[in-house]
C-alpha cells in the first residue's frame, strides 16, 4: 500500500513537472508612475475667462490612514506658491513692475532653474499675470476622466 502511494505521488510529481503546452503569459499591468520626487517647469498662463476652478490649497483629511497623502497636494501647492511669490517680489523690486508671462517663464523659472513638484490629481500650475501670482487650477471634469 505504501509503495502504491509513493509510486502514485512520484508519478504525479513527474507528470506535473512536464510541459504539455505553452500557456500564454499574462501581460503585466502597466504600473502607474508615482508623482513623488517628480519636478516640472510646466506652468501655463492663467486665463480667468477659461472657467477653470482655482484650488484653495486647503487640506481636507477625511481618512485617518490616508490623511498624510490627502494633505500632500495642498501642502505642496502652498510651498510652491510661497517660493514663487518671493521671486515675483524680487522681480518687482528690481524692475519696478511685475513680470509678464514670458518674463516670468524666462527670467524667473528658467533663469533660476526652478522646478516645482508635480501636483496630484491632474492639477496644474499657472501664472496669473493680472494678480502677479502663481495659482493652481483644478482639471476640467471631462479632462480628468479622459486622462485616467
Amino acid at each position: 500500500m505504501i509503495r502504491l502511494l509513493l509510486g502514485t505521488t512520484l508519478l504525479l510529481m513527474i507528470v506535473g513537472c512536464t510541459k504539455t503546452a505553452e500557456e500564454p503569459k499574462a501581460e503585466p499591468k502597466p504600473e502607474k508612475e508615482s508623482i513623488l520626487k517628480q519636478k516640472t517647469q510646466d506652468i501655463g498662463e492663467y486665463d480667468p475667462d477659461a472657467g477653470r476652478e482655482l484650488s484653495d490649497s486647503k487640506v481636507r483629511v477625511d481618512d485617518l490612514i490616508l490623511g498624510p497623502l490627502q494633505a500632500y497636494g495642498p501642502e505642496v501647492e502652498k510651498i510652491s506658491k510661497m517660493a514663487i511669490d518671493r521671486q515675483i517680489q524680487f522681480f518687482q523690486i528690481e524692475h519696478e513692475r511685475y513680470p509678464t508671462y514670458d518674463e516670468f517663464m524666462e527670467q524667473i523659472i528658467k533663469q533660476y532653474k526652478i522646478r516645482l513638484p508635480v501636483l496630484p490629481g491632474k492639477h496644474e500650475y499657472q501664472y496669473d499675470v493680472e494678480n502677479h501670482k502663481l495659482v493652481v487650477v483644478k482639471p476640467i471634469a471631462d479632462e480628468a476622466d479622459e486622462k485616467e
